[in-house]
């Protein structure tokens, strides 16, 4: 990967959970280019230690960490292990998420009967259990995280926290109630952590990406027979770039807001990375 600009974090400690995705796992190796030791923390270890071993292969330093966001004993168990190989946390990158079918509904508009049908899944059909885990893993996924690697930080000269948001905590997209309510309660938090922290020296911001293709939307986005989906080519008509992100446009963003001498002053904030897409009325 050819960083935009280079920034130097060489001996700082970065966490990231997620980093076994495609990108959290782009993060993971831009940030080791910085000179950062990079722990990759993600459920599937095995996608973590990919990433890892794609950094160390490039002469980073890396290694990959099971951790589950939704439990703190996985979460402190994972702690022990990065402290113990790299030293204390400086960065924290929470990047853990997802949607899931039962949090979605099936259309996007409610038709009288709808949850008579039983090929549909309507708003009145919506699994509790399933938006539970979309909310939980997504804003949990956030706190959980947090609680564990902040008392690392507190005190340290350029500690930083970055969450990531999305672009339905601007404006929720139709059919995933779950996940648009879950990003939206993480840019809150991040705003809100950012105060709670400010007095101890942790600036907490967050990115909110716009559409990238990746693993767990891929199949909503491209069909088959690799063309666009019908939700593909309404999110493109939204978007006045008319096109996807690439992983490699969050970069820039990741970077400013690591680098205290270009972003020291700027705290509580989510930064969109959208093509336009939250600047569009749609006319």
């Amino acid at each position: 990967m050819k960083l935009p600009f280079q920034i130097d974090l060489k001996d700082k400690v970065a966490v990231i959970t997620g980093g076994g995705g495609v990108i959290c796992g782009a993060f993971a190796e831009a940030v080791a280019q910085t000179g950062a030791k990079v722990a990759i923390l993600d459920l599937r270890k095995e996608n973590a230690d990919k990433v890892a071993a794609k950094i160390v292969a490039a002469g980073g330093t890396a290694m990959g960490v099971e951790a589950n966001v939704l439990e703190p004993e996985s979460l402190k168990a994972a702690k022990k292990v990065v402290n113990d190989a790299y030293g204390s946390c400086d960065i924290l990158i929470n990047g853990a998420g997802g949607n899931h079918p039962k949090g979605t509904t099936t259309l996007e508009y409610y038709n009288p009967g709808d949850e008579t049908k039983e090929e549909l899944i309507s708003f009145f059909d919506l699994d509790p259990a399933g938006v539970s885990f979309v909310f939980n893993l997504n804003f949990l996924g956030t706190l959980l995280p947090t609680q564990v690697f902040a008392g690392d930080l507190i005190g340290k000269k350029d500690a930083t926290i970055i969450n990531i948001s999305s672009m339905n905590a601007f404006s929720p997209l139709t059919k995933i109630p779950a996940y648009s309510g879950a990003k939206a309660a993480v840019s809150n938090f991040t705003q809100w952590l950012a105060v709670h922290f400010a007095k101890v020296g942790i600036r907490v911001n967050a990115i909110a990406p716009g559409f990238f293709v990746t693993d767990q939307n891929r199949a909503l986005l491209i069909d088959a027979d690799g063309k666009f989906t019908p939700r593909s080519e309404k999110i493109l008509s939204q978007t006045p770039m008319n096109r996807f992100g690439e992983v490699e446009e969050l970069i820039g963003t990741l970077l400013w807001l690591l680098c205290p001498e270009a972003s020291s002053f700027v705290n509580g904030t989510v930064i969109p990375v959208d093509g336009g897409f939250s600047a569009y009325s749609g006319v």
